[in-house]
C-alpha cells in the first residue's frame, strides 16, 4: 500500500512547487490563454492566464508513478503502462492544440478533424494493446467484453470493442475539456473520480480471484498498479488545483483535460467498471449532455435550451459567481462518485 502513498506525496510535491515555475516559465514566454470573444464577459479578464499547466500533471503523475515502483523494487505492469501510454499521447494531442492556439493568438487551436484524429490513433492503439499481454493466470488487462461493476455479457469482437473503446476514450477526454470552463472546475470534478480509482483498485486488489477465490472476486490483471496510477494522477492534479482554483494562476488547458479524460477512460477500462464511469464522472457526462441538447435542440428549432452551453457558462449569465458556480459543482460531482462506488461496493457485498 506504500507505493500508493508515494506515488501520491511525490505527484502532490512535484505539481505544488513545478506549477508556480511553469508559471514563470509561460509568462515569460507569453504562452497565455486566449478568449472566444463570443464567451461570458467575464471571462475577457483571463486573456494572457498562462495555460498548458497540464504538462505539470502529466509529469508530475508519471514521477511520482515511477517513485513508487523505484521504492516497491518492481517492474510496473502492462495495465498500468497503458493507462500512462493514453494519458501521454492524448496530452501530446492537447499540447499541439495549445501551442497552436498560443503560436497564432486564437481561441481555436488544430482543426476539429486533426485533433479527433489524433485522439483516434492513440486510443486505437490503446485499444488493441489492451486485450493482449495475459499473465500467468491468463488475465489481459482487458477482455473483448462490456463492464459495469464488472464485465459482463458475450465478447463483441475485437472490431466492436475497439469502437467501444475510441466512443469512450474521445468521449471522456472530450466531456473533461468541456467541463474545463471555469478555474479549477475540471480539476475538483475529476479529481474525486480520480480518489474513487484508488479506491477501487485497492479494493479489487484485496478481493482479486488470483489471491482470494470467491463468488465476489474480481479477474482484473493488475490492481494496485493501477490505484497506484489513480494516485500519482490525483496528487498531481491536487497540488496543480492549488494554483488553478478560482482565481486562476494558470489554466490546464487541453493538454490536461485530454490527458485526464483519457486515464478516467484507461481506469475504467482496465479495472473492468465502464460502465460505471458515467455514473462516477456524472458531472462531466452532465455537462456534455448540454451541450449535445444546446446544439441538437438549436438545429431542430432555432432555439436554444440554456443561455449558453456548456452548463457551467448558463449559470454565469444567469448572474451567479464563479466560485459559487465551482463550489456547487464540485459537490455535485462528489455525490456523483459517492453514489458510483456505494454501487460497486453493494454490488460485491455477500447475498444471504
Amino acid at each position: 500500500m506504500m507505493e500508493i502513498l508515494i506515488a501520491a506525496a511525490v505527484g502532490l510535491l512535484l505539481s505544488s512547487f513545478g506549477t508556480p515555475l511553469a508559471i514563470r516559465l509561460f509568462s515569460q514566454r507569453g504562452y497565455g490563454q486566449s478568449i472566444r470573444e463570443e464567451g461570458p464577459s467575464g471571462h475577457h479578464d483571463k486573456r494572457g492566464t498562462p495555460t498548458m499547466g497540464g504538462t505539470v500533471i502529466v509529469i508530475a503523475a508519471l514521477l511520482g508513478f515511477a517513485c513508487a515502483h523505484l521504492y516497491s523494487q518492481t517492474l510496473p505492469t502492462v495495465s498500468a503502462v497503458l493507462v500512462l501510454f493514453l494519458m501521454t499521447g492524448l496530452g501530446a494531442v492537447g499540447f499541439l492544440d495549445d501551442f497552436i492556439k498560443i503560436y497564432k493568438q486564437r481561441s481555436l487551436g488544430l482543426r476539429s478533424g486533426a485533433k479527433a484524429l489524433g485522439q483516434l490513433v492513440v486510443g486505437a492503439v490503446f485499444a488493441v494493446l489492451v486485450t493482449r499481454f495475459p499473465n500467468a493466470y491468463l488475465i489481459t488487462p482487458a477482455e473483448t467484453r462490456l463492464s459495469f461493476l464488472r464485465d459482463f455479457g458475450p465478447s463483441v469482437g475485437i472490431i466492436g470493442f475497439t469502437i467501444w473503446v475510441l466512443i469512450m476514450i474521445v468521449g471522456f477526454s472530450n466531456a473533461v475539456n468541456l467541463t474545463d470552463g471555469l478555474d479549477g472546475l475540471a480539476s475538483g470534478a475529476t479529481g474525486v473520480v480520480l480518489g474513487s480509482y484508488v479506491l477501487i483498485g485497492n479494493w479489487q486488489l484485496r478481493n482479486n480471484c488470483t489471491t482470494q477465490l470467491g463468488p465476489n472476486c474480481y479477474w482484473v490483471r493488475d490492481p494496485l498498479d493501477l490505484a497506484v496510477v489513480a494516485a500519482a494522477v490525483l496528487g498531481a492534479l491536487v497540488g496543480f488545483l492549488w494554483w488553478n482554483a478560482p482565481p486562476a494562476k494558470i489554466f490546464m488547458g487541453d493538454t490536461g483535460s485530454l490527458a485526464l479524460g483519457g486515464v478516467l477512460a484507461g481506469l475504467a477500462i482496465t479495472t473492468r467498471t465502464q460502465l460505471l464511469l458515467i455514473i462516477l464522472a456524472g458531472m462531466c457526462v452532465l455537462i456534455t449532455m448540454s451541450v449535445i441538447i444546446q446544439v441538437g435542440f438549436f438545429k431542430m428549432t432555432g432555439k436554444r435550451v440554456f443561455r449558453m452551453a456548456p452548463l457551467q457558462h448558463h449559470f454565469e449569465l444567469s448572474g451567479w459567481a464563479e466560485t459559487t458556480i465551482v463550489v456547487r459543482f464540485w459537490l455535485i460531482a462528489g455525490l456523483c462518485a459517492a453514489a458510483g462506488l456505494g454501487l460497486f461496493y453493494v454490488e460485491w457485498m455477500p447475498k444471504s
